[in-house]
């Protein structure tokens, strides 16, 4: 349905601003890229390669000529391997640097005569070479992108708005980044560490040659042998492969008092290496980020920029700016999508445009015949001036007319900032001018008018109505249940620790979640809501209730005075609605807001006990407890 956007007053139009017609937006959307380039699909190949590679790489045992020492290449490779699984989400130029550098260094192993490595190789190289084809097929695109965006925006260029003032990007990014390289260079540090007293104390040691007489397989990191060398003397020494050394073997072990190592495993720096890859692969996603984001806000700031004229709505509870071609007042093609943030150089400039009233007055009308008996009608469209060129991963800024959910003109406007990267609108299901998928989706997850909610109603209805968890609120608490008994195991395998400490913290607020998840209930009847939480029950009246709302994963009543109760997890709602199913925790608020302000609706009779409910907190902790003596007397 066509509706009247909320219009932007002429003089905050820029001379020659051209509109962004549907015609032209059609043609910039067509030259998104191909679903086959899509970053699941080089992902999946990436991963699928490296598998295969990992799967034809031959396993050598440790020995005296080649000891398992560092391995600083391989723990390089697998980071630059990470590092373009996350790259080609975010940064495709990064992305196909990387896969150049894996290339490279594929290419070089090729050169072994080994034919297992050859195999090996070849096909993490076949990998590669349809990832660098998927990430050149979109950067192609995103050219092409601007190149149309340009060409609808005309020759003009024009400076940002005089209200508008330049963020510092990637500050944060920044110094994320540097934390987390200063966590690698400690693990570096106590790495060579580690290598250099090993070295230092196995230049002084005496070399003996022993054979293996007794191997002892542990379930721990490291298992003991006895070595017995020349004159009948036996050295207990440890190893973390014991299969590689059979009764018999022969092994050089580097001696100085009683300190004895096998020259084949001189040490082992595995956990530092673990630490500095955890902490430099995404220090050098943060970096990336960092420099990018400063990268593309100084090119906006740099100079006059191209504009378009647009229609935009936002989400007034995530911030997402959703752009639609200037003539699409159906809303029914978004085009791109972000999050942005106000950009206004000086709060307490007054942006006000007196003597426009006038252009507002069907807009007024209506967002009153949208608005339902709370008052609260949807987020509408209105009219803005885009600056930047738009395309995936953009940088963009906007001027609108502002908003309020009463419905009453401010006659003001306001200038925001993307925040987030711009992505195409609708992308995983046809793009923009696709199938229709995803205006069937917000059409689904949309606040519906209390009207339609209740011509869905069972009504009259003399007994009460009642709303619990369903399929996808039970899995998530069956889910939290079993990672809770699989912690406790854990840390009672280990003894009690210090780690204790984080259980006692952290299991209120998990057994919480469980008892929530699986048992939430909600019961609507003649004098008010029966909330069955956690730990208790409790009775709210219809006029202490104030508002209902659903988020994503929890229910929230809102009480006079401020107060709230609410009820979280109590499902996967957003999983649900992909996958077209209903949620039970988003019927219940929809049913409970239309009973409030509907009192005709509401059920004729109170619920009795046996339907308002039960608390199952108590039940999980008694639960958690028996399971928790069941493995100190298991262990």
């Amino acid at each position: 349905m066509n509706q009247h956007p909320l219009p932007l007053p002429p003089e905050h139009i820029p001379a020659g601003a051209a509109p962004w017609r549907s015609d032209d937006a059609r043609r910039w959307a067509a030259a998104v890229p191909g679903k086959w380039a899509g970053p699941l699909y080089a992902a999946i190949a990436l991963i699928a390669g490296a598998a295969w590679a990992i799967a034809w790489e031959p396993e050598f045992a440790c020995t005296a000529a080649r000891p398992c020492g560092t391995e600083w290449w391989g723990l390089a490779h697998f980071g630059l391997l990470l590092l373009c699984l996350y790259w080609i989400w975010r940064q495709p130029r990064l992305a196909l640097a990387g896969a150049a550098a894996l290339a490279a260094t594929s290419l070089l192993r090729l050169t072994d005569a080994d034919p297992v490595n050859g195999t090996g190789d070849s096909g993490f190289l076949a990998a590669l070479g349809f990832v660098a084809l998927t990430l050149t097929h979109r950067l192609a695109a995103r050219r092409r992108q601007r190149a149309l965006a340009e060409e609808a925006a005309g020759p003009g260029r024009h400076p940002l708005p005089e209200a508008a003032d330049r963020f510092v990007r990637g500050r944060v990014s920044l110094i994320v980044a540097a934390v987390l390289f200063a966590v690698s260079a400690f693990a570096l540090w106590q790495a060579l560490g580690v290598v250099g007293a090993y070295e230092e104390r196995a230049a002084a040691a005496d070399r003996v040659s022993a054979q293996i007489v007794e191997v002892e397989t542990s379930d721990e990191d490291l298992s003991p042998m006895v070595a017995e060398s020349a004159g009948e003397r036996r050295h207990r020494v440890e190893t973390a492969f014991p299969e590689d050394y059979p009764v018999g073997t022969r092994v050089e072990l580097a001696v100085d008092g009683d300190w004895i190592r096998l020259v084949s495993e001189p040490y082992d720096i595995f956990g530092w290496e673990m630490l500095l890859l955890a902490a430099s692969v995404p220090g050098l996603a943060f970096l990336a980020n960092g420099l990018t984001g400063h990268r593309r806000a100084r090119a906006l700031d740099g100079g006059r920029v191209p504009v378009l004229k647009v229609l935009l709505r936002q989400g007034d509870e995530d911030g997402r700016a959703t752009v639609y071609a200037a003539d699409d007042t159906a809303a029914e093609r978004p085009l791109l999508t972000f999050h942005s943030l106000d950009a206004t150089r000086d709060p307490e400039d007054d942006s006000s445009f007196p003597g426009h009233e006038e252009g507002m007055e069907q807009y007024v009308e209506e967002a009153e015949d949208r608005a339902g008996p709370e008052g609260d009608p949807e987020e509408p469209l209105r009219e803005a001036i885009l600056y930047g060129v738009p395309h995936e991963g953009a940088e963009v800024m906007f001027l609108a007319p502002v908003w309020v959910p009463d419905g009453e003109p401010v006659h003001e406007v306001e200038v925001e900032r993307s925040v987030t990267p711009v992505r195409l609108a609708g992308r995983g299901m046809g793009g923009p001018f696709g199938s229709g998928k995803s205006a069937d989706r917000r059409a689904r997850t949309r606040r519906r008018p209390v009207d339609e909610i209740a011509a869905e109603l069972p009504l009259p209805s003399a007994a009460p109505l009642s709303w619990s968890a369903d399929r996808a609120s039970r899995g998530v608490g069956l889910f939290l249940l079993l990672a809770q008994g699989g912690g406790v195991w854990a840390l009672l395998g280990d003894g009690l620790s210090w780690q204790w400490i984080l259980v006692a913290l952290a299991l209120p607020t998990l057994i919480n979640s469980i008892a929530t998840a699986l048992n939430w209930r909600l019961t609507a009847d003649r004098d008010g809501v029966w909330v069955a939480g956690p730990w208790r029950v409790r009775h709210i009246p219809w006029d202490s209730v104030i508002g209902v709302r659903h988020t994503p994963d929890s229910v929230e009543i809102t009480l006079t005075g401020g107060k709230e109760i609410e009820l979280s997890p109590v499902g996967f709602a957003r999983l649900q609605t992909r996958l077209g199913r209903p949620s039970a925790a988003l019927e219940a608020a929809d049913a409970l807001r239309a009973l409030l302000h509907r009192p005709d609706l509401r059920p004729e009779r109170n619920a009795e006990p046996s339907e308002q409910g039960m608390p199952l907190g108590p039940v999980i902790v008694v639960v958690a407890a028996v399971w928790a003596a069941v493995v100190v007397l298991l262990l």
